[in-house]
């Protein structure tokens, strides 16, 4: 009797585990042998306006799937390239970091040591939010594979220093960035509104040498004025805030702020990025999927993931790498 799983099965993307993309899982981080090792930071600590970003990574993952269709890549027929073929990129799922609840210390060390582990396999890190407190101990991890620039797509500066005894939230990763010795320089795009920083946090931020763009300046500056901000030649690590997009299209956040940008005023600026300037590493946050019903908050950042990821390995496979 046949049970539906003889060779060739269709697999099609709502069956099965929801792993990012539904690719092979390895949670042993000693046994990664792949180009990008994605992993989760479930952490959420309620330091923002609206928790729930601890179940960022589910909701990125389940959304991934929709783009596991099985074709051996992606195809656009806008670039004429086929993104992501599966026997030339591999990708692995490599589960979650261990997040110990109301803990932020060891929360963080153990983030640490899940992103240090997949540098030391020489694959990719793409990290999963989690908020936006998740990319300290991602930056940290870098110590020894530096030096690098810094590309943050976001509403908010996230440049606090100290606030309400805190220093490691989701307000205060920028600012503990610009104190890491392998951290060249900052790129800060989309802050816009009523941010988290006050203005000596701006003042500080610019005295450290970091560029910060609104979206309107974004605009009116182009894609090109953007890449002029990271220095040639320098290896880039890109951090998402998924509030960096309007909420009309990622109404799933803790803190949303209208004005936002829209979907291909980012993917221009990450695929000029990935031609111009070697990406070391990815994470995308607060996606926080219990305030859209619709899920299009997660699909709108799995498709960022993937489509940043065929930009960055089509940009080597041009290049001979």
């Amino acid at each position: 009797m046949s049970h539906g799983y003889e060779k060739g099965r269709l697999d099609l993307p709502f069956v099965g585990h929801c792993t990012f993309g539904k690719r092979p899982i390895v949670t042993d981080w000693d046994a990664i042998d792949a180009d990008v090792a994605v992993l989760g930071i479930p952490y959420d600590m309620g330091t923002q306006y609206r928790s729930g970003a601890r179940f960022g990574p589910r909701a990125i993952r389940e959304a991934s799937t929709l783009f596991s269709f099985g074709h051996g890549g992606a195809y656009d027929h806008e670039d004429d390239a086929t993104y992501l073929p599966l026997d030339q990129v591999r990708i692995v799922d490599a589960g979650d970091a261990d997040i110990v609840h109301t803990d932020t210390v060891r929360s963080h060390a153990n983030a640490e040591l899940a992103v240090r582990k997949i540098l030391a396999a020489g694959a990719l890190p793409v990290v999963l939010g989690g908020d936006h407190a998740i990319n300290i101990p991602c930056i940290r991890a870098f110590s020894e594979h530096g030096p690098i620039h810094i590309l943050q797509i976001d509403a908010h500066l996230d440049f606090v220093d100290v606030r309400h005894g805190v220093t490691e939230g989701h307000g205060n990763p920028m600012r503990r960035a610009a104190e890491q010795a392998h951290v060249t320089g900052l790129t800060q795009i989309g802050i816009r509104n009523v941010s988290s920083t006050a203005r000596e946090g701006y003042e500080d931020a610019r005295s450290r040498g970091s560029t910060i763009l609104s979206v309107r300046q974004v605009r009116k500056a182009g894609r090109d004025a953007v890449l002029a901000t990271i220095p040639a030649g320098a290896r880039v690590y890109v951090t998402i805030d998924i509030d960096g997009f309007d909420p009309s299209i990622a109404p799933g956040t803790g803190t949303p702020s209208h004005g936002g940008f829209l979907y291909y005023e980012v993917m221009e600026i990450l695929q000029a990025l990935a031609a111009s300037h070697a990406v070391v590493g990815i994470d995308l946050v607060e996606v926080a999927p219990a305030y859209d019903p619709s899920g299009i908050t997660g699909f709108l950042a799995a498709q960022v993931l993937l489509n940043f990821l065929g930009y960055i390995f089509e940009a080597k496979r041009k290049a001979g790498a």
